[in-house]
């Protein structure tokens, strides 16, 4: 009979066990804060049990971890890690230190299926989701090994609301079991209609952003496939809907292609697209990859992009690249083999 490993139990299942195993509910409790709070690699290290309790549930359960396979260095400070999963899949996720801040940027699903034609993570196609704890397991393995993680972004490899159930169960972990505020929390999306009105009825209440990346439909399906079968207008409209906490907006998030979609008029399109809407825009220069149609735009053609937004009322921001050295920034996350020597 195959052990039970620990972290793919929710938290219900993880009470439930307990019970089974004729042990007071506290037990229950106390496992759950080694696991998430202590980031606890094996039963051996939960010295709040006994010894002799210790060696009875390892007969039956283990705690799984992800690997670290290779880690690598920015010059600004980034780091990237590849990650292996129990299945020999592996992930990348990436850490942004701040000076007030630490933020993991986590993957919710190997490759992704959405096929944006500026994401190099659209190139490897989709390979499967992640479960729940291989979600949360990525930050408690750069805990783990010594990392500060105060903020997470679920703006990794995949499309968080293609695997909703998933998601949604690791979020509560993160929130609720190793105690993350839902406002320092971020999930990215393309944008699924029926998904953000299920994300918004289950999930914690985490910050919303939305890769929107064009001024209408048309544009939009060109570099964006989703488009295709979820016009933008559906889009916009369940956005005007989505019920935000007071003082919280929506991030719309906004790729900048040269001689695509950052000339002033697409500026103009977007500022009336998102009228009214309590938001913010990020505007991303493309990071070039082996294989991009697209390159960056001019610096100066941000700026005016910008102020086209800011004139018409828009809080507007230009986010700077992170780890592009090193493959790190927004659209290049990709899974490649590794040789030993490349290995941790």
């Amino acid at each position: 009979m195959s052990k039970v490993d620990l972290k793919a139990l929710g938290i219900d299942e993880i009470k439930a066990f307990i019970a089974q195993k004729g042990l007071p509910q506290y037990r229950a409790r106390q496992l759950l804060h080694w696991i998430y709070g202590k980031q606890a690699s094996s039963i051996e290290e939960i010295t709040e049990f006994s010894r002799p309790l210790r060696q009875s549930l390892a007969e039956g359960v283990y705690i799984s971890n992800l690997q670290v396979i290779r880690s690598q260095r920015s010059t600004d400070g980034t780091e990237k890690f590849l990650l292996a999963l129990a299945d020999g899949e592996s992930i990348e996720t990436v850490l942004m230190p701040d000076i007030d801040r630490a933020t993991l940027c986590i993957s919710t699903q190997v490759g992704c299926a959405m096929g944006c034609r500026f994401c190099r993570t659209g190139y490897m196609g989709f390979r499967r989701n992640l479960m729940a704890h291989e979600i949360v397991d990525q930050v408690i393995t750069l805990r783990r090994i010594g990392r500060v993680v105060t903020n997470i972004v679920m703006m990794g490899m995949g499309e968080p609301l293609k695997n909703l159930s998933a998601v949604t169960d690791a979020l509560w972990r993160l929130t609720e079991l190793m105690g993350i505020s839902p406002k320092r929390v971020t999930l990215s999306t393309v944008g699924i209609p029926e998904g953000l009105r299920l994300l918004s009825k289950g999930a914690p209440p985490v910050n919303l952003a939305v890769s929107l990346n064009a001024p209408n439909n048309r544009l939009r399906g060109e570099i964006m496939p989703i488009s295709k079968q979820y016009p933008l207008e559906e889009l916009i409209e369940t956005l005007r809907r989505y019920p935000l906490r007071r003082g919280r907006r929506i991030t719309f998030e906004y790729v900048l292609l040269r001689d695509v979609n950052d000339s002033l008029e697409a500026a103009e399109g977007l500022s009336r697209l998102v009228k009214g809407i309590p938001s913010k825009i990020n505007l991303i220069s493309h990071n070039p990859f082996e294989g991009s149609p697209y390159k960056p735009p001019q610096e100066a053609q941000v700026l005016r992009f910008q102020q086209v937004l800011i004139q018409r009322g828009l809080s507007v921001f230009i986010r700077k690249s992170r780890g592009a050295d090193i493959d790190a920034a927004c659209g290049q996350l990709i899974y490649r083999e590794v040789s030993d020597s490349e290995k941790c």
